[in-house]
């Protein structure tokens, strides 16, 4: 424990942390279904269940589009529901997400991003969850176990006060299975932070009647997708509240993007999850060198905030996108976002568009430098 009583370091695997963080969160339903690289998350979390350290019903169901159901009838009902899933489970949970995000449920989901099949692979990439990042899910990206941690408590506090599904998400094994040293805060602390969830018109108060699932047609169903994304939109006040808030009693800093020797750069390489850290240290010795680089990490990916990250580029000679998983047929998601966000601010200017890690391939500093210094010329850093 530290000085003030108020934290205690431990070392933990990415799931591992996020397990600890719901334990402290003590959510009242988790349904869950295994697949990896997010088993241990739940397996965890079942060991707590069973030492009768949380009182949380688990819900054992028979696919992952279940779980995902179970968890919609139970915030319908009024409950703190989270669960978790990886790859191929997320793409079984497609159809069903747009009604949890379309009804307005609170519900957390921890991801371990991991490639998609075929051909079949377990290890991690953002295929999955970029194939769902505009299906009306808050996205929050993790870097290291200690963001898994602290954006699990966030993203619960943010799911609940916004009243709208939240993914926490950090990189299959890279960060999952990963061992690293972290802060964990007081059970009482994150609890008060947290607190309790305030269900409006939960499915299960007999006296206020309600009925969920609604038919919407023609002269109904778009307003209900402008008031849907305004709510989104308007999510990220709340998102920076709540980040703020939290850095008040953890002392961690969390925002929309982390930014890394911005100020003076001169080409600066976007990108999120688990290979920042690598490239943190690239931008290190590049600039003992005299380079002018920097470096801007995605945190918040749903919603995007456009005028936030042109700000940010728009004095860059040079932008580099790194994205971590393909949209065929077109150009990347980050790449996409970038030349969005500087469109709008007629900042179009010279911006590289690369795409590594697929199917868990490792990136390496020495490649990080030469897409840098302009030496790696394909579109793909294998």
């Amino acid at each position: 424990m530290n000085k003030n009583n108020s934290t205690k370091k431990l070392a933990l695997t990415g799931g591992a942390a996020a397990a600890e963080a719901l334990k402290q969160i003590e959510p009242e339903v988790m349904p869950i279904y295994p697949i990896t690289p997010q088993t241990p998350i739940i397996e965890t979390y079942a060991k707590f269940q069973a030492d009768g350290e949380v009182d949380t019903e688990m819900i054992k169901v028979e696919s992952e589009h279940s779980a995902m159901s179970a968890a919609i009838g139970a915030s319908s009902a009024g409950a703190r529901v989270v669960t978790a899933t990886s790859s191929q489970g997320l793409a079984l949970m497609h159809e069903v997400l747009y009604i949890a995000s379309g009804t307005r449920l609170p519900i957390l989901m921890i991801i371990s991003a991991r490639a998609l099949g075929a051909p079949i692979n377990i290890h991690g990439d953002h295929s999955d969850v970029m194939g769902c990042r505009d299906s009306g899910w808050l996205q929050i990206f993790c870097e290291n176990a200690q963001e898994v941690y602290d954006k699990t408590i966030i993203g619960m506090k943010l799911a609940e006060k916004v009243n709208l599904p939240v993914m926490v998400i950090m990189d299959g094994f890279n960060t999952s299975h990963s061992v690293e040293n972290l802060e964990v805060l007081e059970t009482a602390m994150v609890k008060d932070f947290v607190g309790e969830r305030t269900a409006i018109t939960p499915l299960l108060d007999t006296k206020n009647p309600v009925s969920y699932g609604p038919v919407a047609l023609q002269n109904s169903y778009f307003e209900f997708k402008i008031d849907q994304e305004q709510a989104t939109n308007d999510a990220a006040a709340e998102y920076q509240k709540i980040a703020q808030a939290y850095q008040e009693i953890s002392g961690r800093r969390y925002g929309f993007f982390e930014t890394y020797h911005t100020k003076d750069a001169e080409r600066i390489m976007v990108l999120t999850g688990s290979a920042t850290g690598t490239a943190k240290v690239v931008v290190d010795k590049l600039r003992a060198k005299g380079e002018k680089v920097g470096l801007v990490k995605i945190e918040l990916f749903r919603p995007f905030l456009h005028q936030e990250l042109s700000a940010i580029l728009k004095n860059a000679q040079e932008i580099i996108v790194l994205d971590r998983a393909q949209s065929i047929g077109t150009t990347p998601p980050f790449y996409t976002e970038i030349v969005n966000s500087l469109y709008q601010i007629g900042e179009i200017k010279k911006i590289k568009s690369f795409v590594y890690g697929l199917g868990g391939r490792d990136i390496f500093q020495a490649q990080i430098e030469d897409v840098f210094m302009g030496k790696f010329k394909d579109k793909y850093i294998k």
